[in-house]
């Protein structure tokens, strides 16, 4: 690595973090080129107020906040500050955004960030400017605060051009040369930098950027007011730039900050503003920065009277200077970080804040020279998307929605308005008939309930478990119906939208295939093994499912693009190895529950073969792939078709069933099936971040086997045994329903958080995966878990999982050969 060459487009507080990451792990030959001057280049750093608020309900992106905090903070000096702690106050006016902060609270517990709700009052006296007859209470964050990024910028460029980083300002980027799909160079208006690797790190411009090595992100910019009120006298004999908290004022869409005498004041309230990358003006051009548009005061009318309804003093003063600052969203509000699959050595650090710019940036710099970060950033991968989502149509949309959103309280199952129906199913007309509620899921129109089962919830009224408030947003007892119907009877289940289907295929595939995964692939013909892939230090890339079809060609099932993409990458390693996504022309579906076996019947003979083995058949007019499959819990199958026959094969499989109850149920009953049966699942209880040994998750690992990616750094990990279990929680109140990201406690102690949560109507009580410290779990110990500040006490009912798919073989014959 120390050989190759890096340049990195663009010198903002991203690309400079990036430098001053690989300079410190030893990294030389890095060149920086940013179109504007040193340190206020006029990108969206020149203008960011510089808010930290950590605590986020994604894991991946407090983490990133907690870095960048720690980052400028040890980068700072007395007279040079790049992070000032004065902490946070996130406020409510409504009772619905006071039990949000509540549930905020509880998350950051989850994550290790410290937090404290406040009284109205106890706000005033942390910001005496605060009415506290206008509001309900606030969360206050201690280690929040306020950085200076301008600060950052300095100290890092100077640290880095000690070591010999090269930085060239003034410096357009005309063209990326790519050579074979392989970076070669960065031409510039100041000359031509061979490169082996490529940092698009250009901020709003970096869509441009990435164009001219051939691809697309998926990034829309978007003008953002903040204005400064003249001096005022709660202020006056201040001497820093800033000693009072940071304020997030969400159901008025207002955030301020001190900035010495006067207060700044920024707004989400406003009508959307996004700015296409092509009117971007270059440095000289601009009236004030290219990241800078005219301030329009008439959007700032209605916030600045909402700014003196929560701050009455501030009637003495007038704004002083406003301004439309440009930065970046993406469609699923994350960031775009990775190389691109498209174009090795292309790399992106792009949809970044302040916040969480050098945290990134540490972990970008750690993957470009380890081969992974440190944390699992599938979620902010840039090669997530699938080609939908590169639609300007789909992207743009849904960016700007999510500008809308960013104050707003998003319940976790709010499906998205825009940017819709970019992916159907051939069983979505049925599904229409069916009258499905639809969330999306990859851009695929994913069915939660149907209504045609509304009658169950009377059959069933019962025994359904009514949610309320909060959980019972975007919630059907349909749903809970369709759960109790399935377990009783049987249940036809889209599984089109779960993940990539490849073909794997030649003459070293079985070499290839034993070098990526964990167990033994030299089984039989028609057998179906679950396995694990894993990185190159033993962390969980994915579980997938493997067939081998015939000698010389598998099918593999697995997460999504990124997992995908890694099978591609170490595929490509191989002269005689083929992959072809089939992906967009398949389906699936599963039929699963104590009914299922008799409708399968019909169209398969049992031989006790068939465990742990597929099947080719016809189903009526449809040709499929039939899979056992007992993950959800129940007995069932998987049948996977073209999509030229999947309406075919719903239509059979339903009329089949209709004398033992068979019915369409939707995702949300699946998911609760799973739950119960305390089925891990990859991305939702366990993550890259772990190994299977940290994880506790050692079923699918075969040590016997000569070698796989991985298994050297494996058996290291083996010796300092398991980190983390997973453990099934149960708790008797089914009032309690929680939703994921629980803080799991222990003698006032938190030692782990629920993964997923649900219901279990075999055991009539409630119920949840959840990742503890394997030191913490005693049998017989006290364990509580919050549901918006309430604690409700929960059991564990198993203190670890070994994971396993039931009639799944996990490795051919050296099964139990295990770590």
């Amino acid at each position: 690595m120390s050989e190759k060459k890096i340049v990195i487009v663009g010198a903002g507080i991203v690309g400079c973090s990036l430098a001053y990451f690989l300079t410190k792990k030893g990294q030389q030959n890095i060149t920086v080129i940013e179109q504007g001057p040193m340190i206020e280049s006029g990108g969206s750093t020149s203008h960011a107020p510089g808010l930290v608020f950590q605590i986020n309900f994604s894991k991946v992106m407090t983490k990133l906040a907690e870095q960048t905090v720690q980052t400028f903070k040890a980068i700072s000096t007395n007279d040079q500050p790049a992070f000032y702690s004065v902490g946070s106050i996130s406020l409510a006016n409504t009772p619905e955004r006071l039990m949000e902060l509540k549930r905020k609270a509880g998350v950051g517990k989850s994550w290790g960030i410290e937090s404290k709700l406040l009284s109205p009052e106890e706000c005033r006296d942390k910001f005496p400017l605060i009415d506290p007859d206008d509001i309900l209470g606030g969360l206050y964050v201690p280690s929040d605060g306020a950085a200076k990024p301008l600060n950052a910028l300095s100290r890092m460029i100077d640290y880095c051009t000690s070591k010999g980083v090269s930085f060239h300002f003034r410096t357009e980027v005309t063209n990326i040369r790519v050579d074979s799909g392989q970076v070669k160079a960065v031409e510039t208006t100041c000359g031509t930098f061979n490169a082996d690797m490529v940092v698009c790190s250009a901020g709003i411009w970096g869509p441009r950027i990435a164009e001219m090595a051939g691809v697309t992100l998926p990034l829309m910019p978007m003008a953002h007011q903040y204005t400064w009120t003249e001096d005022l006298t709660v202020f006056q004999n201040e001497t820093e730039e800033i000693t009072a908290p940071i304020i997030r004022h969400e159901d008025s869409a207002l955030y301020y900050r001190q900035v010495f005498k006067c207060l700044g004041a920024g707004s989400y309230q406003h009508r959307s503003i996004p700015v296409e990358v092509n009117t971007l003006e270059k440095y000289e051009e601009a009236a004030e920065a290219p990241a800078i548009k005219t301030f329009t005061p008439e959007d700032f009318e209605k916030p600045w009277q909402d700014v003196l309804k929560l701050m009455p003093a501030l009637n003495e003063t007038k704004i002083k200077r406003g301004i439309n600052g440009i930065f970046s969203f993406t469609p699923d509000n994350m960031p775009l970080l990775g190389e691109s699959q498209k174009v090795k050595g292309f790399w992106v650090a792009e949809a970044l804040w302040v916040t969480h710019s050098a945290g990134a940036a540490k972990e970008v710099a750690e993957w470009m020279i380890n081969g992974a970060p440190e944390l699992d950033l599938k979620s902010c991968d840039v090669n997530r998307f699938d080609t939908y989502a590169l639609n300007p149509i789909y992207y743009k949309k849904r960016s700007i929605e999510n500008y809308d959103l960013e104050y707003d309280i998003i319940h976790p199952l709010m499906p998205p308005k825009t940017g819709r129906n970019m992916r159907l199913t051939p069983f979505y007309i049925r599904q229409k008939t069916l009258k499905a509620f639809f969330d999306e899921k990859s851009g695929w129109e994913s069915a939660q309930w149907y209504e045609a089962n509304s009658p169950l919830v009377s059959e069933y009224e019962e025994k359904i478990v009514k949610h309320k408030g909060w959980s019972a947003q975007y919630w059907s007892p349909i749903a809970e119906a369709e759960q109790i119907h399935v377990g009783k009877f049987a249940g036809l289940f889209d599984l089109t939208a779960s993940g990539k289907r490849l073909e794997v295929s030649g003459d070293e595939v079985l070499t290839f295939l034993q070098k990526l995964m964990t167990s033994d692939m030299n089984i039989k013909t028609g057998q179906v093994v679950h396995t694990l892939m894993l990185d190159h230090s033993a962390r969980i890339i994915d579980e997938v499912e493997v067939i081998r079809k015939n000698k010389t060609t598998f099918l593999i099932n697995c997460t999504g693009p990124v997992e995908a993409g890694w099978i591609k990458k170490q595929g490509s390693l191989f002269n005689h190895v083929s992959i072809c996504d089939l992906t967009s022309g398949t389906c699936c579906l599963l039929l699963i529950g104590p009914t299922a076996k008799p409708v399968i019947e019909k169209f398969i003979t049992f031989n006790g073969r068939e465990k742990g083995f597929a099947q080719n058949m016809y189903i009526g007019p449809a040709y499929v792939t039939a899979i056992p499959d007992s993950y959800y819990g129940k007995d069932g199958w998987k049948f996977y078709t073209t999509l030229d026959q999947g309406l075919q094969l719903w239509d059979t499989l339903l009329k089949a069933g209709e004398g033992y109850r068979l019915i369409a149920a939707g995702s949300r009953a699946l998911k609760g099936l799973r739950v119960s049966s305390f089925t891990p699942q990859m991305g939702s209880d366990f993550w890259s971040d772990y190994s299977p040994v940290g994880a506790g998750l050692p079923e699918w690992v075969n040590l016997q086997k000569e070698d796989f990616i991985g298994k050297k750094m494996l058996l290291d990990r083996k010796k300092t045994g398991s980190e983390l279990s997973i453990t099934r929680l149960e708790w008797n109140n089914p009032e309690f329903t929680l939703m994921g990201d629980e803080p799991v406690s222990a003698e006032g102690k938190t030692v782990g958080f629920v993964t997923s949560a649900g219901y279990s109507y075999e055991t009539d009580k409630g119920v949840a995966l959840a990742l503890i410290e394997t030191s913490s779990i005693e049998e017989g110990k006290s364990y509580n878990t919050e549901y918006f500040g309430e604690t409700v006490q929960v059991s564990i009912v198993t203190s670890s999982v070994s994971i396993t798919r039931n009639d799944r073989s996990r490795g051919g014959e050296k099964v139990g050969k295990n770590v």
